[in-house]
C-alpha cells in the first residue's frame, strides 16, 4: 500500500488465505461480540445498566479483524461504541459485563460504565465518551513505542497502536492534527475509521465535502485503503499488512472500513431516521452469517463444530451474566479512592 495506490477490497475475500485456526479465533470473537450487546440490550431495558449504552451490532469484523491481528502487547484506543473492542483486545467478558453493572468486580472498579472501558493489563487504553478523544493518545501511544525502540533501545518487536473511530469524527480537527503528526514522525498507528454510514442522526454523505474519507488521508502523504467492513477476512489481511508496515518502521495507516450498525445510536435512540430499505441492503451482509456460510461452504468447520462454538459463547456470556449481578457494589466509602495515583 501506498498513498498513490488506493485498494477498495469489496468481494469476499477467499478463506483458504486464512489458516483453520484462524477462521475460528475470528468467527468466535464476533459471534462473542454479538451476544455480549444483544445482552447488554436485555440487562438496560431491564435496568440494570444506566446512562447511554452503545451497541456495536452489525460492525463485528472491524473490531475482529483488526484486533485478532495485533499482539497482545499492542495497544488499542476505541470510542464510545468500546465493549466490543475490550473483548476483542482480551478483556476478560465477565469483567466488561460487571463494569457495565457498575459492579466493583469490573475491568474499571465500577467507575467507567459503558463509555470508559479500561484495561492496563491488556493495553486497552479505553473508551471515549467525545468523539476525536482517543486519536491523540493512540498516536502518543505510538510516539512512546517509537521512543522506547529507537531512544531507549528496547528489546523485542515495536509496539503497535490502533486507533477506532467513526465517521462523523474525520470532519474534526484532531483527526488531521494526528494524520499529520503520525505521517511528521512515521509512527506506529493505523487509523481506523469505522464507516458506519451515520454519525448519530447525520447521514455521512451530508456532512462531508469529500465522503470517500480514505482518500483525505492523501494531503498528508499518509497511506490509505477502502475496505469492506462487513467482511472480517478482507479487514484482517488488510489489517495484517498495516500491522507489518508499522511494526517494521515504515509508519501509519488509514484504514477506512465500510460497514454498518445494525441498532440506533444508543438503547435510548428509536432509530426513526434510516429507512428500511436501507437497513435490510445491509442485514442481508451480515459479517456473522457470511463467514459462517463460507466456512461452511468450503468444509473447514461442520455444523456440529460452528454450533460447538456457539455454545461455548453462550456458556461464558451465562457466566458473565451471573458474575456481574453476584458481584458487590462499590464501597461508598472508596469514593474517593481512585481519584489520584
Amino acid at each position: 500500500m501506498n498513498a498513490n495506490n488506493i485498494e477498495t477490497c469489496l468481494e469476499y475475500t477467499d478463506s483458504k488465505k486464512l489458516d483453520s485456526d484462524t477462521l475460528k479465533i475470528l468467527y468466535k470473537d464476533m459471534v462473542l461480540g454479538r451476544n455480549f450487546e444483544d445482552l447488554c440490550a436485555k440487562m438496560y431495558y431491564r435496568g440494570k445498566m444506566f446512562g447511554f449504552v452503545h451497541l456495536y451490532n452489525g460492525q463485528e469484523a472491524v473490531s475482529s479483524g483488526v484486533v485478532k491481528a495485533l499482539n497482545h502487547s499492542d495497544y488499542v484506543c476505541s470510542t464510545y461504541r468500546d465493549h466490543v473492542h475490550a473483548l476483542s483486545k482480551g478483556v476478560p467478558a465477565k469483567e466488561v459485563m460487571a463494569e457495565l453493572f457498575g459492579k466493583e468486580t469490573g475491568c474499571c472498579k465500577g467507575r467507567g460504565g459503558s463509555m470508559h472501558i479500561f484495561s492496563a493489563p491488556h493495553n486497552f487504553l479505553g473508551g471515549f465518551a467525545f468523539i476525536g478523544e482517543g486519536i491523540p493518545v493512540a498516536v502518543g501511544a505510538a510516539f512512546q513505542s517509537l521512543y522506547s525502540k529507537k531512544v531507549l533501545k528496547e528489546a523485542g518487536e515495536m509496539k503497535v497502536s490502533v486507533a477506532f473511530f467513526g465517521d462523523g469524527t474525520t470532519n474534526n480537527g484532531q483527526f488531521f492534527e494526528s494524520l499529520n503528526m503520525a505521517v511528521l514522525w512515521k509512527l506506529p498507528v493505523i487509523f481506523v475509521v469505522e464507516n458506519n454510514q451515520w454519525a448519530i442522526g447525520m447521514a455521512h454523505h451530508r456532512s462531508s465535502s469529500v465522503p470517500e474519507i480514505y482518500k483525505k488521508a492523501s494531503a498528508f502523504g499518509l497511506p490509505s485503503i477502502e475496505v469492506d467492513g462487513m467482511d472480517v477476512l478482507a479487514v484482517h489481511n488488510v489489517a495484517k499488512e498495516a500491522v507489518a508496515r508499522a511494526r517494521s518502521g515504515e509508519g501509519p495507516t488509514l484504514i477506512e472500513a465500510l460497514t454498518y450498525r445494525f441498532r440506533g445510536h444508543s438503547l435510548a435512540d428509536p432509530d426513526e431516521l434510516r429507512s428500511s430499505q436501507e437497513k435490510r441492503f445491509w442485514i442481508v451482509r451480515d459479517p456473522i452469517q457470511r463467514l459462517k456460510k463460507h466456512i461452511l461452504d468450503n468444509n473447514i468447520y461442520s455444523i456440529d463444530q460452528i454450533e460447538a462454538i456457539d455454545q461455548e459463547v453462550k456458556q461464558e456470556l451465562d457466566e458473565a451474566i451471573d458474575f456481574a449481578i453476584n458481584s458487590p457494589e462499590p464501597n461508598v466509602a472508596d469514593l474517593y479512592k481512585y481519584l489520584f495515583v
